[in-house]
């Protein structure tokens, strides 16, 4: 099950497990996107908002139905913005809080009856989190909580042998960094992000979405609480 997987990191990553041969159920929140998706994929796509506990908890009765259970949870779904600490408000703080932490936070609350016991979650996080990044003080804050989230989670899990580990991308070629920027913006801010990684590029959602399957997988069975800093080298090169 992919939370928020009908674009960017989510989308790619929902291919790779179909590539796999995983049987698939995708949330999100565009209709549109959401009948492509299972259109190309066979998927079971719901209308959900991660924000919401009622449409999680519909979306997870809809998988149980066709599914019976969850072997693999990726959560993704997320939202962004920057503001300066003078700036931030309670709204805006609240909107990305109530997606990015409390919205993972219960989505996954919900989803550990459906989850087999020896399966995994796999959580997007962010380099944000431990990168002090003027304005992103809202973001980088939320998935902080998702880091310390994640390895508690992994250690109450541990009796059921469900692996819970973090992939943390870095600047990356996705819709959310262009949501509402003009053409010049979202160039400026590509050659901006592209100055910082030491690759001297930006990744590609199927970069990430690699790792994801990876921490997912039987090859990585021995890997527990980790969180993978998919970044060109930013966190430990800079």
């Amino acid at each position: 099950m992919v939370l928020g997987g009908t674009t960017g990191i989510g989308l790619a990553a929902a291919r790779q497990f179909r590539a796999e041969g995983a049987k698939l159920a995708v949330t999100g929140r565009n209709r549109e996107s959401l009948l492509a998706v299972a259109e190309e994929l066979e998927a079971l796509a719901i209308r959900a908002d991660m924000a919401s506990l009622t449409e999680m908890k519909a979306a997870l009765a809809e998988v149980e139905a066709a599914l019976g259970g969850i072997d693999v949870l990726c959560v993704n779904a997320g939202v962004g913005g920057f503001a300066m600490v003078p700036q931030v408000t309670e709204a805006f703080w609240d909107d990305v809080h109530s997606v990015n932490l409390r919205g993972a936070f219960f989505a996954i609350q919900q989803a550990l009856p459906l989850l087999r016991d020896g399966g995994a979650i796999v959580i997007t996080g962010s380099i944000g989190s431990v990168s002090a990044v003027p304005g992103n003080v809202v973001y980088a804050a939320a998935k902080a909580g998702v880091r310390a989230m994640a390895r508690i989670l992994g250690k109450e899990l541990l009796p059921r042998k469900i692996r819970v580990n973090v992939v943390s991308p870095g600047p990356t070629d996705t819709e959310i960094f262009k949501r509402g920027a003009s053409e010049q913006d979202i160039a400026q801010m590509r050659e901006l992000l592209t100055g910082v990684v030491p690759l001297g590029r930006m990744g590609q959602s199927e970069e990430v979405a690699r790792a994801i399957v990876f921490l997912a997988s039987a090859e990585a069975s021995f890997i527990n609480g980790v969180d993978l800093y998919v970044d060109g080298g930013c966190v430990e090169l800079l």
